[in-house]
């Protein structure tokens, strides 16, 4: 019996050993991935993106836009811009050490309000407002409505809104004429001998298509002459090639998806087609789509993640609303162009599409369905 015991005492030592052996093991193995199973509040996915990349990325695309503007218009659109992008930019370092926030002019966001804010101007403005424009797109619109991440209107486009209010004449008469006999452009169907500095869309809308094909001329070398940036307009929204070069890259490196650009420019199309000619279904939908910032707004601006929904349905209906009301302003409004005015009147309405289009739950609520 003794022995018996004995042997019984030195098995169960020994399936002791192996289950604290055992579980040293396992303690080993998951040492080192131990913060893969740390619970934590979403977003769960990571990604190597940052804001800080997203942010200087789009920058970089809006660059190409910018130097053929110089050439087409001269320095003075690098004068704009570069008092623009510094104005936001010390905007933003004034706002946040007032508002006692973190210092942040190293992500890029105020770079890119600037450049995008330049943009959407004439030319030929005094370098006074886009600094008026800074404080009013950065301090008011922005970080008075709690910062990045918080504002629900693009900040660009108020300052924008808030020029063209302020400043009439200056926003809709400081055009300047593209510079003749550039030779990539003769090679692109520059033919165009603008005989107005005024935009095309103020022409067709003031002065009818008559006066338009006097001014601009028609055909394929019209197109042609546009899409590559042949044209009187805003400092960033002329060459619809360089935009579209841009935005393809941000697509393709899914910073932004297709469901707004291709709404959005779809909707103009279409009901420019329907709506833009002397009768039903006779209206110019690619000259609607060149002769104004209706690219630029579609790529860069429509698709701000702060002030756009994150749904894909929701994307769509939104993107669709913005040329729908674009053509509307266009057509009946007091404005040739309507695109700054659609995607702000949209902008307070992305959390709601958000809330309507929302995806459908895997499970019932607690407590069980109903």
């Amino acid at each position: 019996m003794i022995g018996l015991g004995k042997q019984g005492l030195d098995d169960n030592e020994e399936a002791l050993r192996r289950v604290v052996s055992k579980q040293q093991e396992l303690d080993d193995q998951s040492a080192a991935p131990a913060a893969m199973w740390k619970v934590s509040t979403s977003p769960h996915l990571k990604s190597s993106e940052s804001v800080e990349k997203i942010m200087w990325t789009v920058v970089a695309c809006l660059v190409p836009p910018l130097v053929l503007s110089v050439f087409v218009f001269g320095i003075q659109t690098l004068l704009i811009t570069a008092v623009s992008v510094i104005s936001c930019v010390l905007v933003e370092w004034l706002s946040q050490k007032a508002l006692g926030r973190p210092v942040t002019i190293k992500d890029g966001s105020a770079v890119l309000t600037g450049m995008l804010l330049a943009f959407v101007i004439p030319p030929g403005v005094s370098p006074l407002l886009p600094i008026l424009a800074a404080v009013f797109a950065i301090y008011i619109g922005k970080h008075l409505l709690g910062g990045i991440g918080y504002n629900f209107f693009n900040p660009a486009l108020l300052g924008r809104a808030f020029l063209l209010a302020s400043f009439p004449v200056a926003m809709t008469s400081a055009w300047l004429p593209p510079v003749k006999n550039l030779a990539i452009f003769s090679y692109f169907g520059g033919a165009v001998d603008a005989v107005s500095t005024a935009t095309p869309l103020a022409v067709m809308k003031e002065k009818g298509m008559a006066a338009f094909t006097e001014a601009f001329g028609s055909g394929s070398d019209l197109y042609g002459s546009f899409f590559f940036g042949w044209r009187p307009g805003c400092i960033g929204e002329t060459s619809g090639f360089l935009l579209v070069l841009g935005g393809l890259y941000l697509l393709y490196r899914g910073y932004i998806t297709w469901h707004i650009p291709v709404s959005l420019l779809g909707s103009i199309g279409v009901l420019t087609w329907i709506f833009g000619g002397e009768g039903y279904m006779t209206g110019d939908p690619l000259l609607a789509l060149l002769s104004g910032g209706a690219i630029l707004g579609a790529f860069y601006m429509a698709t701000d993640y702060v002030t756009s929904p994150s749904n894909k349905t929701a994307k769509i209906v939104f993107g669709m609303s913005i040329g729908a009301l674009t053509v509307l302003i266009r057509l009946k409004g007091g404005y040739p162009e309507g695109i700054c005015y659609a995607i702000l009147l949209m902008n307070p309405l992305s959390t709601v599409l958000d809330g309507w289009f929302k995806p459908q739950r895997f499970a019932p609520p607690l407590g069980g369905a109903k």
